[in-house]
């Protein structure tokens, strides 16, 4: 079984797929069998290669939310990339496609339509994005996050996998408590706070965290992943607390083999509604404060009503972030009943067998099923 993959942009659909490619490979797919197809200069251009894969890179770039002329030349580049596409179609003569979304999605999608390769789509997020819903109509199927993608995708056409949790996070998921913040230095028995933006980081967020330490460290520990863009601000800022404030905080610019100690060391999770969040406080049955990107399409707003009307999480808006973010982390922490019925309405949606679900769906359709 020969497999392309199309993902990219953000970690919310490139980390699905490389947790799907772990599962095939457990179930004896080669390497030599799986191709990559993204971006250069994106996140997909450092992580497919460090997993050992095979990476194809097109043109392409943002149609949403972006000037016109932009949007314009951007679409040219797209359209031009069919023909490169597929070029890798018959180079690598995949039996199946994996699309998870990214602006690159169309040309690749028609390119395996023209080639005859049937595509699976995994829907990260409760509702597709725009470059997911333009390629809908070309997939044999759409395996899917949450059950409420129904509204979204068509009957035929869906399978709830869940959403596959990378390796390293799901066995975080085992580690003792007072392992996770031995991790961080931090004390065992003070509650902990984590706050990151997302793979791209969140300067509303770190601005907001930043201006309610003062108000928060007297009270918890304070682990901050602060993305690399708003870094040298965050490590300003330092200067600032005094030396019992920093006792109790831990800024990084990013966590990538801590990760899974971070969320196990925490009691309450401050970020935005991307993709992960739906399998990854599940995971680790955390109770978390989502803030949805108000420029996201809608599907980081539709991710949080997901999450916060089965109890799991509550939200803010970057509107209400810096007033409210103190006082309502605050409240939680105080309140531990709360936060027990949030964590475990959170880990009640956890799918553990989500990657190996998708890498069956991927298996069947490959050889002419459909489940």
């Amino acid at each position: 079984m020969r497999i392309l993959i199309c993902a990219g942009g953000t970690g919310g659909g490139i980390y699905p797929a490389l947790t799907a490619v772990q599962a095939l490979q457990a179930q004896g797919v080669r390497r030599e069998a799986i191709c990559w197809v993204g971006t250069a200069g994106e996140m997909e251009a450092q992580l497919v290669p460090r997993a050992g894969l095979r990476l194809e890179t097109i043109r392409g770039g943002a149609i949403a939310g972006v000037p016109l002329h932009v949007k314009m030349m951007n679409a040219a580049k797209l359209l031009w990339s069919i023909g490169p596409s597929l070029g890798i179609m018959r180079r690598f003569r995949p039996d199946v496609m994996l699309m998870t979304g990214g602006y690159m999605s169309a040309p690749v999608a028609v390119a395996a339509r023209l080639a005859g390769v049937p595509i699976v789509i995994f829907l990260p997020d409760v509702e597709p994005g725009a470059a997911i819903k333009s390629v809908l109509p070309l997939a044999v199927r759409v395996a899917c996050s949450s059950p409420d993608s129904r509204q979204f995708v068509p009957a035929q056409k869906m399978v709830v996998t869940g959403y596959p949790v990378r390796p390293a996070l799901r066995e975080a998921t085992q580690m003792r408590r007072a392992d996770a913040r031995a991790a961080f230095d931090l004390e065992v028995d003070v509650p902990t706070l984590l706050v990151f933006g997302g793979s791209r980081g969140s300067w509303a967020i770190n601005q907001a965290l930043m201006a309610a330490l003062p108000a928060l460290l007297p009270r918890m520990q304070i682990i901050h992943v602060s993305g690399t863009l708003t870094w040298p601000q965050v490590e300003a800022n330092l200067a600032n607390l005094t030396a019992a404030q920093r006792a109790r905080y831990r800024p990084f610019p990013y966590l990538h083999e801590e990760m899974g100690a971070a969320f196990r060391a925490a009691d309450l999770v401050v970020t935005r509604a991307g993709a992960s969040m739906l399998g990854e406080a599940p995971a680790f049955g955390l109770p978390a404060v989502l803030v949805p990107l108000a420029w996201a399409w809608r599907y980081q707003k539709v991710n949080a009503d997901y999450l916060s009307t089965r109890g799991a999480a509550v939200q803010l808006t970057d509107e209400t972030l810096a007033a409210e973010l103190a006082p309502l982390v605050q409240e939680l922490m105080a309140d531990a009943a709360r936060l027990r019925a949030m964590g475990a309405a959170a880990r009640a949606l956890d799918q553990p067998d989500a990657a190996e679900r998708l890498a069956g769906v991927l298996t069947a359709v490959a050889k002419g099923g459909s489940t």
